[in-house]
């Protein structure tokens, strides 16, 4: 059984910095990211947004198919989208890595948006564990956009991923979620 891909795929109207697409956002955190509109207020629950919305965005999609695809150790990339799927996915990794049993929900979230604040390797960086699968940007007006666009990626993953790994509202993280810390989507982590 081969990997989920990205539906993202078909837009072939994105920018690219490399081989890496800036997809549009549902976001409010600040970045180069083209924002789509808001939740219309008829949706109370942001967790299960049909994919063929137009509301619904490449990061919805990666909270989607972590679980399925971290089970893969093989990965074939069809096109930029999947990219963006393949980073999405690691940082989810990592994020739920930094996630203990007992924390709060408070404490999580201080936690993940350190981590994603941090300082990361963007492609062409010595550090990126993936550097053969992505091509570096041209020129450093190019990184500085990748970074903003990852960072801007990465604070939003955070804030999707908590209301997931603490939907239940018990306080505690969900252990169904915590279950794949241990699983390295293709054997790699940023």
């Amino acid at each position: 059984m081969p990997a989920y891909h990205s539906a993202f795929l078909q837009d072939t109207d994105v920018r690219l910095i490399g081989n890496f697409a800036l997809l549009p956002l549902r976001t409010r955190t600040r970045g180069p990211a083209y924002t789509l509109s808001p939740l219309p207020a008829s949706i109370t629950n942001d967790l299960d947004i049909d994919p063929d919305s137009e509301h619904y965005d490449i990061l919805d999609e990666t909270i989607t198919l972590f679980r399925a695809n971290t089970l893969f150790r093989n990965f074939e990339i069809k096109g930029p989208a999947d990219r963006v799927l393949i980073y999405g996915i690691l940082f989810i990794s990592d994020c739920l890595s930094r996630i203990r049993p007992g924390m709060s929900s408070r404490d999580s979230e201080k936690a993940l948006q350190t981590a994603a604040l941090d300082h990361f390797a963007l492609p062409g960086d010595p550090a990126f564990p993936l550097n053969a699968l992505y091509q570096p940007p041209r020129d450093r007006m190019e990184a500085e956009a990748l970074r903003g666009y990852i960072s801007q990626m990465r604070q939003e993953l955070v804030i999707r991923l908590l209301n997931r790994v603490y939907a239940d509202g018990s306080g505690k993280p969900s252990k169904w979620w915590l279950s794949f810390t241990k699983r390295r989507f293709m054997g790699k982590s940023l």
